[in-house]
């Protein structure tokens, strides 16, 4: 599929409440967030809806099966 992420651990951040983008493709030069990189592979970004401020664990490795959120799959990689 051409994605690149970076498996070393998730991104960590303090989310404000409302519409947030995360990229999908691994090419995003503003990742975790979608910068339209993706334009023109069929991928698109995940939009979530932020319902209060609080932290969260974005996936960078890809594996996760709660994308766009990490679920630690990451640890499996060598």
């Amino acid at each position: 599929m051409g994605i690149v992420m970076e498996p070393k651990r998730p991104y960590i951040i303090r989310e404000q409440a409302g519409t947030t983008y995360y990229c999908a493709c691994g090419k995003s030069q503003n990742k975790p967030y979608c910068d339209g990189a993706h334009e023109g592979s069929g991928l698109h970004p995940y939009k979530v809806e932020i319902e209060a401020e609080k932290n969260v664990a974005v996936c960078s490795c890809g594996l996760s099966a709660k994308m766009p959120f990490c679920d630690g799959a990451h640890k499996s990689i060598a």
